[in-house]
């Protein structure tokens, strides 16, 4: 059974990228981080690793899709609708560029954004109520 997951996505700049997501809310593993990439702690058992394009480049022997090019939505689900109003806010704030209009369906509420390196993230919050 699986565990944990890690998501390795491809950045340009790791100053940048740590800044932008820190404003955000989250934080870094320093076990995990040097000049070049870092892993960033969704929950106790999700995490992103940030990678500079060389290190990223290091595992794969593909190309790094480009900016104007989109291969997944990285969804996030948050506690509550302010919660997504908060972090979708603030990441257009941080420079990010809006995904979407928000959605209000009643029973869920979802927002998102382009981050720095145009990676697509969906954030969401869903009634408890309404999930079987």
């Amino acid at each position: 059974m699986v565990n944990s997951l890690f998501v390795n996505l491809p950045i340009a700049n790791l100053k940048k990228s740590v800044e932008f997501f820190t404003e955000l809310g989250f934080t870094f593993n320093p076990q995990f981080t040097d000049e070049q990439s870092t892993c960033m702690i969704i929950n106790e058992n999700i995490f992103v690793m940030l990678l500079e394009h060389a290190k990223f480049e290091s595992f794969i022997q593909k190309k790094i899709a480009s900016k104007d090019t989109t291969e997944a939505i990285l969804a996030l689900s948050l506690d509550s609708a302010e919660e997504v109003k908060t972090l979708t806010e603030k990441a257009f704030a941080m420079g990010a560029r809006r995904l979407n209009e928000p959605e209000d369906m009643g029973f869920m509420f979802s927002w998102g954004f382009e981050d720095l390196d145009g990676h697509l993230w969906d954030v969401f919050w869903m009634n408890p109520d309404h999930v079987m």
